[in-house]
């Protein structure tokens, strides 16, 4: 992995618990989210480009692939999952920046953007959750089987053998192109090997909805704060209609498409998300300063 992302990490306390994060780089703030069973490295090769201008965070949120547990008793609801970030966000006193999602990191921060619009300057959507989809059918077996004593221990066991992980019902449909060895043992190591963390996750996978969702989209028509949605068509998880459908939602949107990708934009072309990044912010700089 980059060795950016493997230096200088950080531990901030927030209400929920500890969340382990790294940051790097100087300008204005952006913080990244991911969805469930990755963690902060899936931005490893994003997030070194753009700190050549910028202050990018990059944090592990507790959905699976993280080391260190919240409390106990934290809310793992999507929407307490959005008061974390939130909270997280208050704790850094970074004041308003970039937010960008993938996956489930993604609804994450539209319900982000619904319930706590002042902690966000800009938004940045890559392909995820969003409206009804959320999960997508190929992955809602682990919403009624994390219902099921010692399923999630036996699913996070067979993820040892790399043949399992490259399922399409594992992380097959979501990379185009196949990841790194070191990059899937750092995504499942946590699972496999922390009781905590697996009952983490599944408490994650139990509380989501597409309710979360869909109440969020009804709110994004108030957010108008500048929105990129940088959206890979060929992914099969998360349909380019949602992406449309959120540009038309958004008051400032702009729909940019990204080829040969699928869902995990960030691992299949971090160049181009990154210059799509860097252009954004670049230009809404420029305009915001006349």
């Amino acid at each position: 992995m980059s060795a950016e992302l493997n230096e200088n990490l950080r531990r901030i306390q927030v209400p929920q618990g500890s969340v382990c994060y790294r940051e790097f780089g100087n300008g204005a703030p952006v913080v990244f989210v991911h969805g469930l069973m990755v963690n902060g490295a899936l931005w490893r090769k994003v997030a070194p480009r753009l700190a050549k201008h910028y202050h990018c965070i990059v944090p592990d949120w507790p959905l699976g692939s993280h080391n260190v547990p919240l409390n106990s008793d934290a809310d793992l609801s999507p929407l307490g999952l959005a008061r974390l970030i939130a909270d997280f966000l208050a704790a850094l006193r970074l004041g308003p920046v970039t937010l960008v999602g993938n996956d489930t990191g993604g609804a994450l921060c539209q319900i982000v953007a619904a319930e706590y619009p002042e902690h966000i300057a800009r938004l940045v959507l890559t392909n995820c959750d969003a409206f009804d989809n959320f999960l997508p059918p190929t992955f809602r077996y682990l919403q009624w089987g994390a219902h099921i004593p010692g399923f999630v221990f036996l699913t996070a066991q067979a993820m040892r053998w790399p043949a399992v992980r490259r399922l399409p019902n594992a992380f097959g449909l979501l990379t185009k192109h196949p990841l790194e060895r070191v990059v899937s043992d750092a995504y499942v190591g946590p699972v496999i090997s922390n009781p905590a963390v697996r009952r983490e996750v599944s408490r994650v996978i139990k509380g989501i909805s597409p309710s979360f969702t869909l109440a969020a989209a009804t709110k994004l028509t108030d957010f108008k704060k500048p929105v990129l949605l940088a959206w890979a068509p060929e992914d099969r998880l998360f349909p380019f209609e949602h992406a449309q459908r959120l540009s038309e939602i958004f008051p400032d949107a702009r729909l940019e498409c990204i080829e040969n990708s699928y869902a995990f934009v960030p691992e299949d072309q971090p160049e181009r998300l990154a210059e799509l990044i860097d252009a954004f912010m670049c230009r809404r700089s420029h305009s915001s300063s006349h």
